[in-house]
């Protein structure tokens, strides 16, 4: 059978609104990810909504969170070259994916929400009932996603991101420009959260994957693998 194909979509963005704290992706969102889709031989595309260079968090790579896979790839030289030419979203979105992901990172509460290329992306895939999955604050891409029928793609999904408190534990409630707990559970979605804040939370609702914070990206790789081994057992018994 063919290779599986998955779609990264990262930030674009590197600052905050006030210009004055950077921001960018959360480098183990997307590591975790992209070693396990590497490891199972997947096609692998990084795009963001304008192309080119995403910037990382300055803040994902402090040795406290710079895990070992994350910092493997942090020192390659031929990774770093791939996050700096991302494919732009226009560039791929006549292109077919078995999973879609969004990698989270502050940045992406700026350029993912109301991209309506991005939009597009996710509302086709899940329609071809496809993998759409989402990682802390690249849930926010979900959460104006409408469906064919006028619904919103979370409505009365299971789901889960970077919460409020989470957020004051990170120090970026006077930062960000949106609560993505309140803005999620707005659409009526079925939010869920870990018990404890930090630790690892990921949410399997049909096709939709979601993982809670930074601290879930390894499960969140594992479980996304799991849900797409189905798709190529189902193929195979055919």
């Amino acid at each position: 059978m063919n290779a599986l194909k998955l779609l990264i979509i990262v930030t674009g963005i590197n600052m905050y609104d006030d210009g004055q704290l950077p921001t960018g992706l959360w480098l183990s969102e997307l590591t975790h990810i992209y070693d396990k889709a590497k490891e199972q031989g997947f096609e692998i595309t990084i795009a963001s909504p304008n192309g080119g260079d995403t910037p990382i968090d300055p803040e994902s790579l402090r040795p406290l969170v710079l895990d070992k896979v994350s910092k493997g790839y942090w020192n390659n030289i031929q990774f770093r070259e791939e996050l700096q030419h991302t494919k732009s979203l226009i560039e791929v979105s006549k292109q077919e994916f078995d999973c879609v992901y969004l990698a989270g990172g502050h940045g992406t509460m700026y350029d993912f929400p109301n991209d309506t290329i991005l939009q597009k992306i996710i509302k086709d895939h899940f329609e071809k009932n496809k993998k759409v999955a989402a990682i802390c604050h690249g849930v926010g891409g979900l959460l104006n996603v409408k469906l064919s029928n006028g619904d919103y793609l979370i409505k009365d999904k299971k789901i889960t991101g970077f919460n409020w408190f989470e957020e004051s534990l990170a120090g970026r409630k006077k930062k960000v420009p949106f609560n993505l707990e309140a803005a999620l559970k707005e659409r009526n979605s079925d939010y869920k959260k870990a018990f404890i804040p930090m630790t690892s939370k990921v949410v399997v609702d049909g096709n939709l994957i979601t993982g809670q914070n930074p601290f879930s990206s390894k499960e969140m790789a594992r479980v996304v693998m799991k849900e797409l081994e189905k798709i190529k057992t189902n193929s195979d018994t055919k």
